[in-house]
């Protein structure tokens, strides 16, 4: 099973989502954030204590790679390794563009936003 998550506009939406999975149980360590706007991704982590898709996720090859792509091909191949398919990561950037904020949780099947 793939990654859960769901896209927001409001940053308070976003704060009581990550709190609400939190309570259900939702370890820190499988709820991450991503977004066109990296200040916007750091308020929000700072914010919401949420991971960012970096180094540790990615592994450092990509990492490398990452410094030559475009911003929507890195959020593809960022969530690509995260667990989507190429076709639900291309379609998930696509709403990423309209300045959205994207909040995936893995490792669990049992939440719900």
């Amino acid at each position: 099973m793939g990654p859960k998550f769901k896209l927001f506009h409001n940053d308070e939406h976003l704060k009581e989502a990550i709190d609400k999975i939190r309570n259900d149980g939702v370890r820190d360590e499988d709820i991450y954030i991503l977004s066109h706007d990296n200040d916007h991704v750091r308020r929000s982590r700072k914010e919401t204590d949420a991971n960012k898709v970096g180094v540790k996720v990615t592994g450092v090859g990509t990492a490398t790679k990452n410094i030559f792509r475009s911003k929507d091909d890195k959020l593809v191949v960022k969530m690509q390794k995260i667990g989507f398919d190429t076709k639900k990561a291309e379609q998930l950037e696509e709403e990423l563009d309209k300045g959205k904020t994207l909040l995936i949780v893995t490792n669990t099947d049992e939440v719900t936003f």
